[in-house]
Order: C-alpha cells, then sequence, then structure tokens
C-alpha cells in the first residue's frame, strides 16, 4: 500500500528525511502518524542494519499503531512485532528486537528491557536505529519517556556509541504552566534537550492543514450558580461536627469545603495524625476526605451519587470499630443517613449542570448519526454520568447509547485492556454512540470522527484541553463547556486558549533561532541535566543507605498496629515488595481472590489481604514459581517507624533503607526445614 503524504506532512518530514532528530508538531488529527509511517519506510529502505521502535505510553496505542498505521504499509515487506504489558513476549524483549525490523511497544517495556541484564531481555539503545516517541511532550520530569532519554542525552555527552535518529510526535508540547513568553520559550526548549532534536511545523501549507483539521465551533454552556443545595449544606454542617470533634487549633488551619484545596489539607492531616499517632486526627481526616468527595460529586453529577459514595463507605467499616473515634464517625453518619438520603433525592434541588448537559445532548442527538465524548475527572465521575444518562427518560428518547472509557488498571474502577478495546471498538462501530471518558481519550487514540465534545467540571492544562477539542473532528463539530458562569473552569479554559496560543508564539521563537545559537543552547541544557540526574542518583543511593532495614518497623496506617520490620521483606523483579517472615500471617486475613487480564512469567495474584486487626487493605498474596505463598505488600497501607520518627512514604522507591532482592534458595529454607541445603 502506498503512503502518500498532504503538502504539509511532506513539509515536517523534511528534516527526519535528512537524518536529523526532529520533533513533529502537528495537531490532532494531523497525521503526525502517518507522517512516521512514511519516515520510517524511508528509514528501512535506505540504512544499512535498520532497526527500529516505536514507542507510545499507553497500552492500547500498541495494537492501534499496529493494525491501523503500521502493519497495513510497511508489514508485507518488513517484520513487525507489537508488544505491550499484556503480551507473554515482552519477557523475551531483547531477543524480539533481533528478530524484528520494526517494535512497537509501551515505553515501560523498553524501560524494564535496558535496565534487565539477562540476554533474552536485555537491549541497548544502541541496538536501535530509530527511535520514534509518539505523544512526546511527555518527555519531562520523571515519566519513563524522560528516563530513557535521560540516558540517551547522557551517552550523547559522554560521545558513547552510536546513538539512533530521534523522531517524536505532538499535538501540543505546551508551556510547562509558564504564563510568559520568555518562560514559555525555555520549556519548549527543555523538550528540545530532552528529545535532543529540533521542532518543525507546517510554514508553507497552514491553509491546506486548516482544511484538513477544521477547528470544532467552541460554545460555553453557562450554568447559573445552584439557588438552595439543602443537600451540600447538611454534609458541610456534619463537616463542621467532625471539626469540632478535633481540636480547635486544627480545623482552623483547613480551607474552603467542597474544594481540591481542602482535599489537599486532609490528605496532610491524615498524615500528620499517622505520623504522630493520632488516631483521632488521622480518622477524622480520612473521613473528612470522603465527605469532601461527597461534595465535589454533588458538585458535577446527582446528589444520589454523593450519598451512594458515603454510604458505601460506611457500610464497609461498620464491623470494625476501635475506638471512641470509630463511634463517633460511624453514628454521625448513621443519624443523619435517612435525612441525607431524603434531601438526596428531592429533584427541586437537582445540580443545574446536569439540565444544561441534557439540553446540550438532546440538542445534539436529535441527529441520529452523532456521535459524542463526554469528558469527566474522574473514574468514578464516569460511571456515575452513565448511570445518568442510562435512567434519564428524555436521553433515551434520542437514542443515547452510552460506554465508559477509563484508564486500565486493577482497581475498583478500572478498565482491563480488553475492555477498553472492545469499548473503542464498539464506539468506532457506531454500537455505542456516546463515549464517557477519563482523560484517556484526550490522547492518541484513533476515535471516529465526533460531533461534540463536552468538558464537564474539568480543570486541566492547554495540552489536555487541545487533545480533547481535537476529537470534535466532524464538519461543523461543537466543542462545549459546561460551567458556572464566572467559575473555575471558565477562568482555567479562558486561561488554557491565551496558553495554547503562547505555546505557538514560544514555538514560533525557537524555530527562529540561528541553528548555531539552538545547538549551544540545547547543549548547555542537556549538560545541566545530566549533571542533575547523576546528583538525584547520588541522593537516592544516600537515602536508600539512610537506616538498616532491621532500623525500620512497618505498621499499620490506620490502626499504626506493629506488623514487621524492613528485615522481613524483599524485592521480586525489582517491582514486588514481599514478607517472606511466616510470622506475619498471623497479622492479615486473606479475602477474596484477585483477577488480573494478565498473565507474568514467575508469579500469578492470590488473595486480597488486610489487616486482622482494622480491615486496612494491604495488599495482596502472589504465587511465586507455583511454590511461594507471599504477602506482596502496597506501602501506602503502612507508615514507617524509624530512630527519627514516623514517615508515609507514597511509593516503595522512597522508603530510606535497602529492601534485599528475593534469594530462592535463602528466603525460601525456613519454609522447608527437612531439607538441608549445605550438604
Amino acid at each position: 500500500m502506498d503512503c502518500d503524504l498532504r503538502p504539509y506532512q511532506e513539509e515536517v518530514v523534511q528534516a527526519a528525511l535528512r537524518g536529523e532528530n526532529s520533533i513533529i508538531w502537528l495537531p490532532t488529527g494531523g497525521g503526525k502518524t502517518r507522517a512516521a509511517v512514511y519516515i520510517t519506510k524511508k528509514h528501512l529502505e535506505t540504512t544499512a542494519n535498520a532497526k527500529v521502535v516505536v514507542l507510545v505510553n499507553k497500552v492500547h496505542l500498541v495494537d492501534q499503531h499496529f493494525a491501523k498505521e503500521f502493519k497495513p504499509y510497511l508489514g508485507s515487506t518488513y517484520s513487525i512485532t507489537a508488544v505491550s504489558g499484556d503480551s507473554n513476549e515482552k519477557d523475551l524483549f531483547g531477543c524480539l528486537v533481533k528478530a524484528s525490523d520494526l517494535v512497537i511497544c509501551t515505553a515501560q517495556i523498553l524501560e524494564n528491557a535496558l535496565i534487565n541484564m539477562e540476554e533474552e531481555k536485555h537491549v541497548e539503545l544502541t541496538d536501535f536505529t530509530l527511535l520514534i516517541i509518539d505523544e512526546c511532550h511527555h518527555t519531562q520530569k520523571e515519566s519513563v519517556y524522560n528516563k530513557i532519554m535521560g540516558r540517551y542525552v547522557e551517552k550523547k555527552v559522554r560521545k558513547e556509541g552510536k546513538l539512533p535518529q530521534i523522531l517524536g510526535l505532538t499535538a501540543s508540547p505546551g508551556t510547562g504552566g509558564n504564563k510568559q513568553l520568555d518562560k514559555a520559550v525555555e520549556h519548549v526548549l527543555q523538550i528540545c534537550a530532552n528529545l535532543d532534536s529540533v521542532i518543525v511545523s507546517t510554514k508553507n501549507f497552514t491553509p491546506v492543514l486548516q482544511k484538513v483539521v477544521p477547528r470544532p465551533k467552541k460554545q460555553y454552556d453557562i450554568v447559573e450558580k445552584r439557588a438552595l443545595d439543602p443537600f451540600g449544606d447538611h454534609l458541610k454542617a456534619m463537616m463542621w461536627t467532625i471539626h469540632e470533634f478535633m481540636p480547635s487549633t486544627v480545623s482552623r488551619s483547613l480551607r474552603e469545603m467542597g474544594t481540591q484545596e481542602y482535599e489537599a489539607d486532609v490528605v496532610e492531616l491524615e498524615k500528620e495524625g499517622v505520623k504522630n499517632e493520632n488516631r483521632l486526627i488521622s480518622q477524622c481526616a480520612l473521613h473528612l476526605r470522603q465527605y469532601n468527595d461527597a461534595l465535589l460529586i454533588n458538585d458535577t453529577v446527582r446528589m444520589v451519587d454523593a450519598f451512594r459514595g458515603l454510604d458505601e463507605f460506611y457500610n464497609s467499616r461498620k464491623t470494625r470499630l476501635l475506638d471512641e473515634t470509630d463511634i463517633f464517625l460511624q453514628d454521625l453518619f448513621d443519624v443523619n443517613s435517612v435525612e441525607l438520603q431524603q434531601l438526596a433525592s428531592d429533584a427541586l434541588y437537582e445540580n443545574p449542570r446536569l439540565a444544561q448537559l441534557q439540553r446540550t445532548l438532546q440538542q445534539e442527538f436529535n441527529n441520529e448519526n452523532s456521535r459524542a465524548i463526554l469528558f469527566s475527572k474522574t473514574r468514578r465521575g464516569t460511571h456515575c454520568l452513565l448511570d445518568w444518562v442510562n435512567s434519564n427518560p428524555e436521553l433515551q428518547r434520542v437514542n443515547i447509547r452510552a460506554g465508559i472509557l477509563t484508564g486500565a488498571g486493577t482497581g475498583a474502577n478500572h478498565m482491563t485492556q480488553n475492555e477498553q478495546k472492545e469499548t473503542i471498538t464498539r464506539f468506532r462501530t457506531g454500537i455505542l454512540n456516546l463515549l464517557i471518558s477519563t482523560s484517556v481519550a484526550e490522547e492518541g487514540l484513533d476515535i471516529p470522527e465526533c460531533n461534540l465534545v463536552v468538558r464537564y467540571g474539568l480543570l486541566t492544562n492547554e495540552i489536555a484541553q487541545q487533545q480533547a477539542s481535537g476529537r470534535a473532528r466532524a464538519v461543523n463539530s461543537v466543542y462545549s463547556v459546561v460551567a458556572e458562569e464566572g467559575g473555575r473552569e471558565m477562568r482555567r479554559e479562558l486561561t488554557n486558549e491565551y496558553l495554547e496560543d503562547l505555546t505557538a508564539r514560544a514555538i514560533d521563537k525557537v524555530q527562529q533561532m540561528s541553528p548555531r545559537e539552538f545547538r549551544l543552547k540545547i547543549s548547555e541544557l542537556q549538560q545541566i541535566a545530566v549533571m542533575i540526574r547523576m546528583e538525584a542518583e547520588r541522593k537516592k543511593n544516600e537515602r536508600k543507605q539512610h537506616y538498616s532495614p532491621g532500623q525500620v518497623q512497618f505498621q499499620c496506617r490506620e490502626c499504626f498496629l506493629p506488623v514487621c520490620s524492613g528485615e522481613d521483606l524483599r524485592t521480586i523483579e525489582n517491582t514486588h515488595h514481599v514478607n517472606i517472615n511466616p510470622e506475619f500471617e498471623r497479622h492479615y486475613r486473606a479475602g477474596g481472590q484477585v483477577v488480573l487480564e494478565k498473565s507474568f512469567e514467575d508469579w500469578e495474584p492470590g488473595r486480597v489481604i488486610s489487616c486482622r486487626n482494622c480491615g486496612k487493605e494491604w495488599g495482596m498474596e502472589i504465587k511465586y514459581r507455583r511454590v511461594a505463598i507471599l504477602p506482596c505488600l502496597k506501602i501506602k497501607s503502612f507508615s514507617l517507624k524509624t530512630p527519627e520518627g514516623k514517615s508515609t512514604p507514597k511509593k516503595w522507591k522512597n522508603v530510606e533503607f535497602q529492601v534485599k532482592e528475593f534469594d530462592f534458595l535463602t528466603d525460601m529454607s525456613s519454609q522447608f526445614p527437612d531439607l538441608d541445603l549445605d550438604e
């Protein structure tokens, strides 16, 4: 199949065809991937021992790029392999790379292969001749893309080995949150430095591009503020009662209820309570967060959704009340729940945003061929909105067939990768005509041209806004923002419009730099980045040696029960943190079986584990090499007691002691006392 390019695509591929590292900047729907296919084809035809890797940042994009773009154009001539986290081939990644001309994979799989030294799994950056990075604006800070490119830049600065050519693809590098032009220019230059690339866009064929990718008509669907909100007021009154139960100095420091700021405050308050082993503070903070969540849900979806979330939370805790604080908090909800439920079912006080959203959807779906995406902030929000759509007679009358698309994972509201694929297919083929999605559908997804994109209750940056509006690609499509007059979403949306324009001006400034000035600036930024990386690595190693494992005591985060020491822990595959002490078993209860869609080489999931004392979930058992049943722990479920006080690390990489690697013979010997391993 021929891979014909439009004039503006031909213009932006020229630097790459000359073998230069480049970032292609084209809007969503402008055909960046097609340009990458063309560059790949020319590269494979003209480069000795060519080997290409295409990196994506989301699993479903592996299949999409393989099936829709690279295979149709290159599959008959070249060996192409698609590898994602749910494919078993990832365990032989090194062998696959040797056997293929082109590999499409998630960035994490390449990162794992770069650090894994087993021959059949390991690869080097120098094994490739062309490295393509999709959605390359993510190549910054701690992202996987930047870890990979950090190694690349370090090798370049040290002049080590022949490095692959780089091709980045993005619809918007953004401004890094900067509102001044000079700072936005610095941000774009930093992305260029991280990717060791120039940034290219069309200069001569802008009208052709605008015709191919028409901008949707933007409309603000303005909602008046709720005149009366007795349900929300009642929730706040209950929160005040909890405030009064806590020391007065604590409640004075909390910001406005029903905001993200308040959530941030109570998250910090819970940590403080845990560090001081003050259950009154930590539990009140935990419950206040649930009430604040209910206020946020009340603000975006139905009152009944907000009530249901709280009701589920309190029902799950009824059987494990440990002290007076638990009894007080449970009683407070139980005494008020009937009144809350009655208020939640009074249609007179329902959320006016939903009435506006209903009008927007009805208007669009009067045309029976319409398709729309409704973007919501949280996974929970998408489920609430689906329930609302399905139970709304007016929306059913215009034949709306809705489905949910959220991120992949193993949590309660996560989707499996197969569920994601199935939903996208059903939307693509028209079985579904409304996709209710979190930000997962903003980037890269090949979704049919939509007539309507609605942003509902969202506060995001200019990159997400551009990506989302780019999904409305049908003729005369509409991009709707449902927001309160003068509210935060309106302000953020207007700021994002300014930042989108600022991004274009910053890129223009970078493109106007002389080649010499640009090279010097990029070289300087790269040398600084290498020094920062080396210093960060040194500090990380230093932090890991701060305590010996025996000095760190693990406690249940909810009831402060001491359960193990750092000595009892081991890592498997640098990822799973397991407890090898047989005594640990007496501290937890095992519940239902964990089911994961993927299969793994050396282990399989077992049962959920939770604290025997308070019921706090701690993680799950894993069955390692079909023999060893090992409790695998979530660090967020514990607090760590050290000689210098308590800490609540969010991730295992933040713990301040070295966790030893699991050694089957040594660590399992206690479970096989009859086996004399020293003979």
